[in-house]
Protein backbone atom coordinates (compact mmCIF):
# COMPACT_ATOMS: atom_id res chain seq x y z
CA UNK A 1 0.00 0.00 0.00
CA UNK A 2 2.81 2.45 0.68
CA UNK A 3 4.43 1.40 -2.26
CA UNK A 4 1.39 2.27 -4.55
CA UNK A 5 0.55 5.92 -2.57
CA UNK A 6 4.32 6.23 -3.39
CA UNK A 7 4.37 5.47 -7.17
CA UNK A 8 0.40 7.90 -7.39
CA UNK A 9 2.53 10.34 -5.79
CA UNK A 10 5.54 10.08 -8.42
CA UNK A 11 3.26 10.18 -10.93
CA UNK A 12 1.40 12.96 -9.80
CA UNK A 13 4.83 14.91 -9.14
CA UNK A 14 5.81 14.39 -12.60
CA UNK A 15 2.14 14.75 -14.67
CA UNK A 16 2.37 18.53 -12.50
CA UNK A 17 5.81 19.19 -13.81
CA UNK A 18 5.36 17.83 -17.59
CA UNK A 19 2.20 20.16 -17.37
CA UNK A 20 3.51 22.91 -16.01
CA UNK A 21 6.43 23.03 -18.63
CA UNK A 22 3.46 22.31 -21.06
CA UNK A 23 1.99 25.31 -19.92
CA UNK A 24 4.51 28.04 -20.50
CA UNK A 25 5.17 29.73 -23.64
CA UNK A 26 8.40 32.20 -24.34
CA UNK A 27 7.46 34.78 -26.75
CA UNK A 28 10.42 36.17 -28.12
CA UNK A 29 10.49 40.65 -28.48
CA UNK A 30 9.00 41.85 -31.65
CA UNK A 31 6.59 39.08 -31.92
CA UNK A 32 2.94 37.55 -30.62
CA UNK A 33 1.85 34.24 -30.12
CA UNK A 34 -1.64 33.07 -31.20
CA UNK A 35 -3.29 30.45 -29.40
CA UNK A 36 -6.04 28.13 -30.17
CA UNK A 37 -8.42 26.04 -28.37
CA UNK A 38 -8.64 22.98 -29.93
CA UNK A 39 -7.93 24.41 -33.72
CA UNK A 40 -9.92 27.60 -32.73
CA UNK A 41 -8.63 31.03 -31.96
CA UNK A 42 -8.69 31.70 -28.29
CA UNK A 43 -6.13 34.79 -27.42
CA UNK A 44 -2.84 36.16 -28.21
CA UNK A 45 0.26 36.48 -25.93
CA UNK A 46 2.51 39.23 -25.21
CA UNK A 47 6.46 39.72 -25.63
CA UNK A 48 7.71 38.15 -22.44
CA UNK A 49 6.79 34.66 -20.33
CA UNK A 50 3.02 33.78 -20.56
CA UNK A 51 1.32 30.69 -19.72
CA UNK A 52 -1.16 28.20 -21.74
CA UNK A 53 -3.95 26.11 -20.86
CA UNK A 54 -2.00 22.47 -20.84
CA UNK A 55 -3.03 19.65 -23.37
CA UNK A 56 -6.04 22.37 -24.88
CA UNK A 57 -4.37 25.25 -26.15
CA UNK A 58 -2.11 25.35 -28.62
CA UNK A 59 0.84 27.96 -30.30
CA UNK A 60 -0.90 28.21 -33.68
CA UNK A 61 1.73 30.90 -35.23
CA UNK A 62 4.67 33.34 -33.45
CA UNK A 63 3.63 36.16 -35.99
CA UNK A 64 6.63 38.92 -36.26
CA UNK A 65 5.42 42.64 -35.67
CA UNK A 66 8.88 43.70 -37.07
CA UNK A 67 9.67 45.57 -40.15
CA UNK A 68 9.98 42.82 -43.39
CA UNK A 69 10.97 43.48 -46.89
CA UNK A 70 11.10 41.45 -49.80
CA UNK A 71 13.09 42.11 -53.25
CA UNK A 72 10.70 41.66 -56.29
CA UNK A 73 11.93 41.00 -59.87
CA UNK A 74 9.53 41.45 -62.82
CA UNK A 75 8.51 42.13 -66.59
CA UNK A 76 6.23 44.42 -68.22
CA UNK A 77 5.18 45.42 -71.68
CA UNK A 78 4.42 49.63 -72.29
CA UNK A 79 2.18 50.68 -75.18
CA UNK A 80 4.47 50.86 -77.74
CA UNK A 81 5.15 46.47 -76.70
CA UNK A 82 8.23 47.72 -75.24
CA UNK A 83 9.31 45.01 -72.55
CA UNK A 84 10.63 46.53 -68.99
CA UNK A 85 11.93 44.91 -66.44
CA UNK A 86 11.94 45.77 -62.71
CA UNK A 87 13.66 45.58 -60.02
CA UNK A 88 11.88 46.52 -56.44
CA UNK A 89 12.07 46.30 -52.56
CA UNK A 90 9.11 46.13 -50.29
CA UNK A 91 8.90 47.29 -46.76
CA UNK A 92 6.19 46.05 -45.10
CA UNK A 93 4.83 45.58 -41.67
CA UNK A 94 2.42 44.62 -39.08
CA UNK A 95 -0.17 47.59 -38.61
CA UNK A 96 -0.37 47.05 -35.38
CA UNK A 97 -0.94 44.41 -32.03
CA UNK A 98 -4.33 44.95 -31.34
CA UNK A 99 -6.52 41.56 -31.72
CA UNK A 100 -8.54 41.82 -34.47
CA UNK A 101 -5.18 42.81 -36.64
CA UNK A 102 -3.25 39.72 -35.75
CA UNK A 103 -5.92 36.94 -36.21
CA UNK A 104 -6.15 38.91 -39.89
CA UNK A 105 -2.85 38.14 -40.27
CA UNK A 106 -2.82 34.56 -38.59
CA UNK A 107 -5.18 33.55 -40.32
CA UNK A 108 -6.22 35.46 -43.63
CA UNK A 109 -3.69 33.54 -45.68
CA UNK A 110 -3.22 29.31 -45.17
CA UNK A 111 0.70 30.41 -44.96
CA UNK A 112 3.52 32.93 -45.01
CA UNK A 113 4.10 31.71 -48.32
CA UNK A 114 0.82 32.05 -49.82
CA UNK A 115 0.66 35.82 -48.56
CA UNK A 116 4.26 36.33 -50.13
CA UNK A 117 2.52 35.32 -53.23
CA UNK A 118 -0.53 37.15 -53.06
CA UNK A 119 1.84 40.22 -52.13
CA UNK A 120 4.20 39.62 -55.13
CA UNK A 121 1.15 39.26 -57.58
CA UNK A 122 -0.44 42.51 -56.46
CA UNK A 123 2.53 44.77 -57.19
CA UNK A 124 3.70 43.01 -60.41
CA UNK A 125 -0.73 43.63 -61.25
CA UNK A 126 -0.66 47.11 -60.60
CA UNK A 127 2.63 47.90 -62.06
CA UNK A 128 1.64 46.23 -65.18
CA UNK A 129 -1.24 47.75 -65.62
CA UNK A 130 0.68 51.07 -64.87
CA UNK A 131 3.49 50.66 -67.28
CA UNK A 132 0.72 49.60 -70.19
CA UNK A 133 -0.68 52.81 -70.32
CA UNK A 134 2.82 54.42 -70.93
CA UNK A 135 5.14 54.64 -73.50
CA UNK A 136 8.59 53.27 -73.28
CA UNK A 137 10.05 57.08 -73.79
CA UNK A 138 7.99 58.27 -70.68
CA UNK A 139 8.82 55.47 -68.04
CA UNK A 140 12.03 55.90 -66.30
CA UNK A 141 10.48 59.30 -66.19
CA UNK A 142 8.09 57.96 -64.45
CA UNK A 143 9.09 56.04 -61.52
CA UNK A 144 7.79 58.38 -58.78
CA UNK A 145 4.31 58.17 -60.09
CA UNK A 146 4.74 53.97 -60.82
CA UNK A 147 5.34 54.04 -56.94
CA UNK A 148 2.28 56.60 -55.78
CA UNK A 149 0.30 54.12 -58.12
CA UNK A 150 1.63 50.74 -56.44
CA UNK A 151 0.88 52.05 -53.19
CA UNK A 152 -2.49 53.76 -53.59
CA UNK A 153 -3.90 50.39 -54.56
CA UNK A 154 -1.44 47.99 -52.23
CA UNK A 155 -2.43 49.51 -49.12
CA UNK A 156 -6.09 48.62 -48.90
CA UNK A 157 -5.39 45.38 -49.71
CA UNK A 158 -2.58 45.21 -47.34
CA UNK A 159 -4.93 46.88 -44.58
CA UNK A 160 -7.19 43.89 -45.37
CA UNK A 161 -4.42 41.44 -44.23
CA UNK A 162 -2.92 42.96 -41.38
CA UNK A 163 -0.40 44.70 -43.09
CA UNK A 164 0.77 47.89 -44.14
CA UNK A 165 3.38 49.27 -46.62
CA UNK A 166 6.24 51.39 -45.32
CA UNK A 167 8.22 51.57 -48.25
CA UNK A 168 8.36 50.71 -52.14
CA UNK A 169 11.33 51.43 -53.94
CA UNK A 170 11.84 50.80 -57.43
CA UNK A 171 15.66 50.18 -57.70
CA UNK A 172 16.07 49.60 -61.44
CA UNK A 173 14.23 49.81 -64.55
CA UNK A 174 15.61 48.45 -67.42
CA UNK A 175 14.66 48.12 -70.69
CA UNK A 176 15.89 44.93 -73.57
CA UNK A 177 19.36 45.68 -75.03
CA UNK A 178 18.02 46.74 -78.21
CA UNK A 179 15.62 49.16 -76.62
CA UNK A 180 18.78 50.17 -74.35
CA UNK A 181 21.02 51.18 -77.43
CA UNK A 182 18.36 52.57 -79.24
CA UNK A 183 17.79 54.99 -76.41
CA UNK A 184 21.68 55.49 -76.02
CA UNK A 185 21.78 56.18 -79.69
CA UNK A 186 19.01 58.52 -79.55
CA UNK A 187 20.43 60.65 -76.48
CA UNK A 188 23.68 60.72 -77.87
CA UNK A 189 22.22 62.12 -81.33
CA UNK A 190 20.32 64.75 -78.99
CA UNK A 191 23.69 65.66 -77.17
CA UNK A 192 25.28 66.11 -80.50
CA UNK A 193 22.69 68.56 -81.80
CA UNK A 194 22.59 70.85 -78.48
CA UNK A 195 26.32 70.69 -79.00
CA UNK A 196 26.59 71.98 -82.56
CA UNK A 197 23.53 74.74 -82.05
CA UNK A 198 25.94 75.92 -78.72
CA UNK A 199 28.90 75.68 -80.96
CA UNK A 200 26.90 77.69 -84.04
CA UNK A 201 26.04 80.26 -81.50
CA UNK A 202 28.98 80.56 -79.93
CA UNK A 203 30.51 81.60 -83.27
CA UNK A 204 27.93 83.73 -84.49
CA UNK A 205 28.28 85.65 -80.89
CA UNK A 206 31.47 85.71 -81.97
CA UNK A 207 31.54 87.14 -85.70
CA UNK A 208 28.41 89.34 -84.16
CA UNK A 209 31.17 90.75 -81.68
CA UNK A 210 34.26 90.79 -84.26
CA UNK A 211 32.05 92.66 -86.81
CA UNK A 212 30.91 94.92 -84.21
CA UNK A 213 34.92 95.80 -82.41
CA UNK A 214 35.71 96.48 -86.20
CA UNK A 215 33.18 98.82 -86.89
CA UNK A 216 33.92 100.48 -83.89
CA UNK A 217 37.23 100.88 -85.16
CA UNK A 218 36.48 101.87 -88.45
CA UNK A 219 34.45 104.62 -87.01
CA UNK A 220 36.68 105.60 -84.37
CA UNK A 221 39.47 105.68 -87.29
CA UNK A 222 37.63 107.81 -89.01
CA UNK A 223 36.61 110.39 -86.76
CA UNK A 224 40.64 110.76 -85.92
CA UNK A 225 41.15 111.15 -89.40
CA UNK A 226 38.50 113.76 -89.61
CA UNK A 227 40.07 115.32 -86.40
CA UNK A 228 43.56 115.59 -88.06
CA UNK A 229 42.40 116.56 -91.25
CA UNK A 230 40.27 119.39 -89.47
CA UNK A 231 43.47 120.52 -87.63
CA UNK A 232 45.92 119.79 -90.37
CA UNK A 233 43.71 122.68 -92.50
CA UNK A 234 43.20 124.64 -89.13
CA UNK A 235 47.37 124.78 -89.46
CA UNK A 236 47.72 125.63 -93.34
CA UNK A 237 45.34 128.37 -92.42
CA UNK A 238 46.70 130.13 -89.61
CA UNK A 239 50.08 129.38 -91.37
CA UNK A 240 48.89 131.46 -94.63
CA UNK A 241 47.21 133.81 -92.68
CA UNK A 242 50.46 134.61 -90.01
CA UNK A 243 52.44 135.09 -93.57
CA UNK A 244 49.93 136.91 -94.76
CA UNK A 245 49.99 139.56 -91.90
CA UNK A 246 54.03 138.68 -91.85
CA UNK A 247 54.35 140.15 -95.50
CA UNK A 248 51.95 143.38 -95.11
CA UNK A 249 54.26 144.06 -92.18
CA UNK A 250 56.91 143.88 -94.02
CA UNK A 251 55.49 146.06 -97.05
CA UNK A 252 54.20 148.59 -94.59
CA UNK A 253 58.04 148.61 -93.41
CA UNK A 254 59.53 148.80 -97.08
CA UNK A 255 57.25 151.94 -97.64
CA UNK A 256 57.73 154.06 -94.36
CA UNK A 257 61.74 153.25 -95.26
CA UNK A 258 60.66 154.64 -99.06
CA UNK A 259 62.08 151.47 -100.06
CA UNK A 260 61.11 149.98 -103.58
CA UNK A 261 58.78 146.75 -102.71
CA UNK A 262 59.83 144.81 -105.35
CA UNK A 263 63.38 144.40 -103.18
CA UNK A 264 60.50 142.74 -100.32
CA UNK A 265 59.67 140.35 -103.36
CA UNK A 266 63.31 139.56 -104.98
CA UNK A 267 64.10 138.56 -101.52
CA UNK A 268 61.43 136.28 -100.53
CA UNK A 269 62.09 134.72 -104.32
CA UNK A 270 65.93 134.04 -103.02
CA UNK A 271 64.93 132.95 -99.65
CA UNK A 272 62.52 130.21 -101.75
CA UNK A 273 65.68 129.33 -103.71
CA UNK A 274 68.03 128.90 -101.01
CA UNK A 275 65.31 126.64 -99.09
CA UNK A 276 65.09 124.38 -101.99
CA UNK A 277 68.69 124.10 -102.18
CA UNK A 278 69.06 123.06 -98.98
CA UNK A 279 66.07 120.72 -98.19
CA UNK A 280 65.91 118.86 -101.27
CA UNK A 281 66.59 115.35 -101.51
CA UNK A 282 67.20 114.42 -104.70
CA UNK A 283 64.29 116.03 -106.86
CA UNK A 284 64.80 118.35 -109.56
CA UNK A 285 63.19 121.69 -109.49
CA UNK A 286 63.27 123.73 -112.95
CA UNK A 287 62.55 127.49 -112.33
CA UNK A 288 62.72 129.86 -114.95
CA UNK A 289 65.60 132.01 -114.18
CA UNK A 290 65.53 134.24 -117.01
CA UNK A 291 64.79 138.07 -116.66
CA UNK A 292 61.58 137.85 -118.12
CA UNK A 293 60.16 134.90 -116.12
CA UNK A 294 62.15 136.94 -112.90
CA UNK A 295 59.97 140.02 -113.92
CA UNK A 296 56.81 138.01 -114.44
CA UNK A 297 57.20 136.61 -111.19
CA UNK A 298 57.79 139.53 -109.44
CA UNK A 299 54.43 141.32 -111.06
CA UNK A 300 52.85 138.54 -109.44
CA UNK A 301 54.14 138.59 -106.39
CA UNK A 302 53.64 142.50 -106.29
CA UNK A 303 49.70 141.82 -107.06
CA UNK A 304 49.26 139.63 -104.64
CA UNK A 305 50.90 142.18 -101.61
CA UNK A 306 48.41 144.77 -103.01
CA UNK A 307 45.39 142.47 -102.75
CA UNK A 308 46.37 141.52 -99.09
CA UNK A 309 46.80 145.25 -98.10
CA UNK A 310 43.15 145.95 -99.61
CA UNK A 311 42.05 143.25 -97.50
CA UNK A 312 43.55 144.90 -94.74
CA UNK A 313 42.23 148.11 -95.21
Amino acid sequence: MPAAVSFLLILSLVAGVVALMASVVTVQQGNVAVLTMFGKYSRILRPGLGFKIPFVEAVAQRISIQNRSADLSFQAITADQANVGFQAMLLYAVIDQEEQTIKNVAFKFIDYQSFMQALVRTVEGSVRSFVAKKRQAEILSLRREIIEEVKSQLDVSLETWGYHLIDLQMNDIRFDDVVMRSMAEVVASTNLRAAAENQGQALFITKTKQAEADAAAIRIGAEAERSASQLRGQGIALFREEVARGLSQAAKEIQLANLDSSFLLFSLWTEAVKHFGETGRGNVIFLDGSPDAMGRNLKELMAMGRVQALTDR
